[in-house]
């Protein structure tokens, strides 16, 4: 059983949020053994605070001030050490880099089972197992840094499940996962909870769950504002959903969006022999002869984990030096290195490339040289997406969903003509994702080509009008 009794939690200086975001107040909150609970809410209303508390990280890696009690299975966690914590507890974190202690994926799969001295032969039984239930035989014996993001959400979700805890956290689990990938995971919660495991889900992207939970506990502002049992989020209507900030609750497969690449009347810019493999790798991850992309537009690209979606973003961006081919736009034809000052990239993980002290350094470095008013324009960028009270604060100490949003923030400063996005709403709440459409759709108004790789059917509903659907 996890209990929170009476807590109330602040960050330190070091990991503050501006104005009390992702803290508690006064949050009470029971779950029984095999229940399978479903934290959701707002952008910064505290899920994954909660989720620190419990697997003991709050407040060895995260200092700050608290009050209340913490108990798992009756035992506080003030003075439990992580290792002890880590036998019975698992946790799947948003961004799956963090939690990486391998190379190869079959040492990763091995490294929790290896620190708590199982004998090799019952290691060995789990990830064979584990393999199985989440069909990704094809991951085995692979670099960690060859596998895409999706593709490294599978291994962690994969890497707690050989470790076989009692309590499993997940937060954000399916942020980086395909449609099937998706599907796969909820099948391995069900195996989780029809073997007694209790499960707590920091989520949202909450249709996938939404049937098979046992209870929603919905936050705002760090205080819980409601809990729903199972026959009480069975009677909650879609205007009942976004009043409070959440997702819907239905699912879509990418197969059953009916868009084309291009539409009559397209102005097309065209991609030509675009191939690309990994150094020590025969086969291309991307091999397209020809690829056309409407100009003006914003064309989603969908496609399962391993596709090479994120690999085609980084060749039309000029990052990958090992890729061939040339892209015509506007009657020009441009090779690798002069893609560089044609195209924008906001990256699936944000926090690689966010450089400067503050918010605001980073987008007037993203600016034109001579950009006049630049400081103005710069925070006039921040206001529209929801950043302005975070001007002085230092980049990587901002949530994920904000990280995305300043990334976004910085491409708009940067009036490139080609802008690439990958999963920019990964993380992101409701609201939060509907403003990156309408700013997505702006700047298709204002003249900007974009291309946006991406998972989230609801954001594709919201602002795009053509698809292209990569296959392996």
């Amino acid at each position: 059983m996890v209990e929170l009794k009476n807590v109330s939690f602040r960050y330190g200086t070091e990991n503050a949020q501006a104005d009390n975001e992702n803290c508690l107040q006064g949050v009470n909150l029971s779950i029984r053994t095999g229940e399978f609970v479903l934290l959701t809410g707002p952008s910064g209303c505290g899920k994954t605070t909660i989720l620190r508390l419990i697997n003991g990280l709050i407040p060895q890696f995260y200092p700050g001030e608290i009050t209340g009690e913490v108990l798992v299975d009756g035992k506080g966690m003030k003075d439990r050490e992580l290792y002890d914590i880590a036998r019975t507890t698992g946790t799947v974190f948003q961004n799956p880099r963090t939690q990486f202690y391998n190379v190869d994926t079959t040492g990763e799969l091995a490294f929790g089972c290896e620190n708590q001295g199982i004998p090799e032969k019952e290691i060995y039984a789990r990830i064979d197992s584990t393999v199985a239930c989440f069909r990704m035989d094809r991951l085995m014996d692979r670099s960690i840094f060859h596998l895409s993001d999706g593709e490294k959400q599978k291994v962690a979700c994969a890497s707690v499940n050989v470790a076989d805890p009692s309590i499993i956290l997940l937060d954000e689990p399916s942020a980086n996962l395909d449609y099937d990938s998706t599907l796969i995971l909820r099948d391995i919660i069900l195996q989780w909870k029809s073997a007694g495991k209790t499960i707590i889900a920091a989520e949202h992207r909450i249709a996938y769950l939404w049937d098979i939970i046992d209870r929603a506990v919905i936050l705002r502002d760090g205080q819980i504002i409601r809990e729903l049992s199972g026959g009480e989020k069975n009677g909650f209507m879609p205007d009942d959903l976004r009043s409070m900030g959440l997702r819907a609750t239905s699912m879509e497969a990418p197969s059953d969006i009916k868009m084309d690449a291009l539409l009559e009347g397209d102005t097309p810019i065209t991609l030509r022999n675009f191939r690309f493999s990994y150094h020590g790798e025969k086969q291309s991850i991307v091999n397209y002869p020809l690829l056309q992309i409407a100009e003006g537009e914003i064309t989603a690209v969908v496609g399962r984990n391993g596709a090479g979606k994120t690999s085609l973003l980084n060749c039309v961006c000029g990052l990958e030096k090992r890729c061939s081919g040339t892209l015509e736009y506007q009657g020009k034809v441009y090779g690798r290195r002069s893609r560089r000052k044609l195209c924008f990239m906001v990256m699936q993980d944000t926090g690689n490339q966010l450089f400067t002290e503050s918010v605001l350094e980073e987008v007037l470095i993203s600016l034109p040289k001579g950009t006049a008013g630049e400081k103005e324009k710069a925070l006039k960028i921040l206001q529209s997406l929801d950043l302005a009270a975070y001007v002085d604060r230092h980049p990587q100490s901002l949530s994920g969903g904000q990280k995305q949003r300043l990334a976004i923030a910085c491409a708009l400063a940067s009036e490139r003509k080609i802008l690439l996005l990958d999963e920019p709403t990964s993380g992101l709440d409701y609201a939060h994702m509907q403003e990156t459409a309408m700013l997505l759709r702006q700047l298709r108004d204002m003249g900007t080509t974009i291309l946006v790789v991406t998972h989230d059917m609801e954001l594709i509903h919201a602002c795009c009008m053509r698809l292209i659907h990569l296959i392996e």
